[in-house]
């Protein structure tokens, strides 16, 4: 049976336009690497200004309230003045966070990029990547990659590390693996994401027009024209990892901007040491979590700092208030009970997201995430940062019309 969930069970991430957790800056788009399903185009000579950073950075700041700046691209490694960007936001009081594929990260540059002040890297790894001397790597076999970043960035320490990877039908069955896998490493893998993939079908039967006028959708980097199942639910992955983590338990979401029941993304907070999951954090916990950051910083939290992640077991103390810590504890308390050398054994935190982006709609609409933290700036405006190509190509939205609608 499908694995349902139910709005009333999570708690809606508070995140809106003006008011999130991430910014998302693109200070290039050049990169060195082909990601099947990447949204923007390699342009090799598009490294921005620092002029150009700036201005983008203080439309963010009269516009938008964050903690955190998504660098992003491209690759950001690839922009010859990486460690200034890091140091503008960084003097800002905001948290950079570099989205990489890590081919250009070693130990010297991680180190010149942490006393610049980076807070934290996303790097992307999958088997749809044309990775050099690793192409037809399966996902699991990409685990030995994978380590050798964590294992990078826990030696420097202090710098939060995530990894994300695209689910296409051929990999649904291998995420929860790389779950087992991040349990493994609970202690140095601080996030997983899961992104379903997703492009922009041409389908028969509409037609893609801009400001009146029908447009040839070729250009468009996420285009596709041939038959491709692009159908994973973010529930598709949920069901999947339950295969392996039968308790495995969201908290919390975002819905889609034209079907509230769509969980957009999916936040997950598990608990436990690499032998054992005692248990997931709560919606109540989640809201609490934002609730109090932005009463004492005056923003919703974005990533949260290794040392942190480490004191899972005094977040404990908070399941009077939430449920699903009350199971956790519980189950601790349990194994420590016919375990007692377990109470010493340190508790991590670690979270798990499930991302399921832009949805076509039979009416030709696209239904986006519901507070996108991924919004970053186009033209001085605040912009999805997934469907930024349809700007830069046509200079405003593709609007897909049922060819029975469209005026003759």
């Amino acid at each position: 049976m499908p694995t349902t969930l139910q709005n009333s069970d999570l708690y809606r991430l508070p995140w809106t336009l003006p008011d999130n957790a991430i910014n998302w800056l693109e200070p290039t788009s050049a990169c060195n690497l082909y990601c099947d399903g990447c949204y923007r185009k390699n342009e090799p000579n598009s490294h921005k200004s620092l002029e150009v950073v700036r201005n983008e950075l203080n439309t963010f700041k009269r516009l938008r309230k964050t903690d955190g700046v998504s660098i992003a691209g491209g690759d950001p490694l690839t922009h010859p003045q990486i460690e200034q960007i890091v140091e503008m936001i960084a003097t800002d009081g905001q948290k950079p966070i570099i989205n990489t594929n890590g081919q250009l990260l070693t130990k010297e540059k991680l180190v010149a990029l942490k006393k610049a002040g980076v807070q934290g890297f996303t790097f992307h790894i999958d088997s749809g990547q044309g990775r050099p001397h690793m192409k037809g790597k399966t996902e699991l076999e990409l685990n030995e990659l994978r380590l050798k970043y964590a294992e990078m960035l826990a030696e420097v320490g202090g710098i939060s590390c995530a990894f994300n990877a695209t689910v296409y039908d051929r990999t649904l069955e291998d995420v929860p693996e790389i779950v087992a896998w991040g349990q493994e490493h609970i202690d140095i893998v601080h996030i997983l994401v899961f992104i379903a993939y997703r492009a922009a079908p041409i389908h028969k039967g509409y037609r893609y027009m801009v400001g009146g006028n029908e447009i040839d959708m070729t250009p468009i980097a996420y285009a596709i024209d041939e038959e491709r199942k692009i159908s994973i639910m973010s529930t598709d992955i949920v069901e999947v990892i339950r295969s392996k983590y039968p308790d495995f338990q969201p908290s919390a979401y975002l819905n889609g901007t034209e079907r509230p029941d769509h969980f957009k993304w999916l936040l997950t907070l598990r608990i436990g040491t690499k032998e054992k999951i005692y248990g997931y954090t709560g919606p109540k916990f989640m809201e609490l979590s934002q609730s109090l950051h932005h009463l004492m910083k005056g923003t919703y939290l974005a990533y949260t700092q290794p040392k942190t992640l480490r004191s899972a077991k005094s977040m404990l103390a908070l399941a009077p208030l939430d449920a699903g810590l009350a199971r956790t504890a519980s189950a601790y308390l349990h194994h420590v009970v016919t375990s007692p050398g377990k109470l010493f054994s340190r508790l991590h935190m670690q979270s798990v997201m499930i991302i399921q982006p832009a949805d076509f709609m039979p009416t030709g609409a696209l239904s986006m995430c519901d507070g996108c933290p991924d919004i970053t700036v186009y033209d001085n405006k605040l912009v999805w940062s997934c469907r930024m190509e349809e700007l830069i190509n046509f200079g405003d939205w593709i609007r897909a019309v049922p060819e029975n609608k469209v005026s003759h």
